[in-house]
C-alpha cells in the first residue's frame, strides 16, 4: 500500500495558512500524560510525557523549535499512534518541559546525545519494537541520530518518521530571512529571548541578555547564544555540524522523511531526492502542499494527514510491507 497523497481543501494549499492555522486554531483533546524524569549522563534531566495503551511497542515523539509535548501537533500524533496500538513517549527537550534544566546548556538541532539517552531508557523498559517520530528540529535530531549510528542503531529501533525537517540548517537560516517569514522569525526570537532571560537569572555569571540588542535573526541568535554555549565556533560551524543532510546516506533503519514542497521554512537543499532515489532505507515524500508542520487534512477520527501517514508507514514497516509514495 502506498503512502497516500496529500489533498487539502483549497484554503490550506496556501503555505502560510497551512502553517499558522494548526497553531492558532487546532483543538486536540488533551492527552492524559504521565510524566517521567530521566537523568542524563551529564547530571541534567529530560522530562518524558507518557501516553500508554499497554502495548509491547513504543514510539518516541520529539517536538520542534520552542515546542513541547502539549503542542497540538504533538498531541495529535500521540493520539493517532495510541489508536494504532503504540505506547507513546513525548520527549520534552532540555528546558522545554516547563521546568528549567539544571545546566547552562539547553537544546539544539544537533544534540543527539539526548535522543540516545531517551532511546536507551525505552530499551530498558523491554519494548519489543521502538519507533522514532520527529517534527522540524526534532526531525533533524531523529535523522542525525540514525545517520550517526548507521548499522549500530539498537535493533529495537525499527522505524522512523521525520516531518518538516530542516536537514540543511545553513540553507534554512537563509530561507527564514525571506520577507514572507518575518512573523515566524520574530515569534521565535521572542520565545528564545524569554528562555535566555530565564537562563541569565539562573546563571548570571554564564550568560547575559546584552547580545539581544544586536539580534535580528535566528542566525544572530545562534551566533551569540547557541554556538558558544554548546561548543561551536560560530553559527556556521553549528549549522554545518548539526545538519542531518550529510548523514542521510548512513541511515540503516526504514525512515520516512516528509517535507512539503511549499514549506516556507525550508531551502531547496532540504529535498534530498538524489539521496533518497538510491537509498534502501530512506523514503522521501514531498507533497505539493502542507506548509511547515501543517498538513491540514483530517480523517474521520480527526487525525491530520501527517498523523495518518506516520501511523501507516510505521505499520507497513512492522508488517514488512513494501512502501511507496503516491504522487498527486
Amino acid at each position: 500500500m502506498p503512502i497516500p497523497s496529500h489533498q487539502p481543501a483549497l484554503p490550506f494549499r496556501h503555505p502560510h495558512l497551512s502553517t499558522i492555522y494548526p497553531t492558532l486554531f487546532r483543538r486536540v483533546p488533551l492527552v492524559a500524560y504521565e510524566r517521567e524524569r530521566i537523568t542524563t549522563p551529564d547530571g541534567d534531566f529530560l522530562d518524558v510525557d507518557w501516553s500508554r495503551v499497554g502495548s509491547a511497542r513504543a514510539a518516541l515523539v520529539i517536538h520542534g523549535l520552542e515546542g513541547d509535548s502539549h503542542r497540538a501537533y504533538m498531541q495529535g500524533m500521540v493520539r493517532a499512534l495510541n489508536r494504532r496500538g503504540w505506547d507513546v513517549a513525548a520527549l520534552n527537550l532540555r528546558g522545554c518541559s516547563g521546568t528549567p534544566n539544571r545546566k547552562l546548556r539547553f537544546y539544539h538541532s544537533g544534540a543527539t546525545e539526548d535522543v540516545e539517552t531517551a532511546v536507551a531508557h525505552l530499551r530498558e523498559l523491554s519494548y519489543r519494537a521502538l519507533a522514532l517520530v520527529g517534527f522540524s528540529l526534532g526531525g533533524n535530531l531523529v535523522l542525525k541520530y540514525l545517520g550517526e549510528r548507521g548499522t549500530a542503531v539498537p535493533s529495537a529501533v525499527q522505524a522512523a518518521v521525520a516531518l518538516s525537517v530542516p536537514v540543511d540548517l545553513l540553507g534554512c537560516a537563509d530561507a527564514l530571512e525571506r520577507p514572507g517569514n518575518v512573523v515566524y522569525r520574530w515569534r521565535f526570537l521572542r520565545q528564545l529571548r524569554t528562555k535566555v532571560e530565564a537562563k541569565a537569572a539562573q546563571f548570571p555569571d554564564g550568560i547575559s541578555t546584552a547580545a539581544f540588542a544586536h539580534i535580528r535573526s535566528l542566525r544572530d541568535f545562534d551566533e551569540h547564544y547557541t554556538a558558544p554555549i554548546h561548543g561551536f565556533a560560530d553559527a556556521t560551524d553549528y549549522y554545518t555540524r548539526a545538519s542531518s543532510l550529510p548523514l542521510l546516506p548512513s541511515i540503516a533503519v526504514p525512515t520516512l522523511l516528509v517535507n512539503a514542497a511549499n514549506d516556507p521554512f525550508l531551502s531547496g537543499s532540504c529535498y534530498p531526492e538524489t539521496i533518497a532515489a538510491r537509498h534502501a532505507a530512506l523514503t522521501l515524500s514531498t507533497p505539493r502542499y502542507g506548509g511547515h508542520v501543517g498538513f491540514v487534512e483530517t480523517n474521520p477520527a480527526g487525525d491530520y494527514w501527517s498523523e495518518t501517514t506516520a501511523g501507516l508507514f510505521l505499520q507497513q514497516v512492522l508488517n514488512r510491507a513494501p512502501v511507496s509514495v503516491a504522487r498527486p
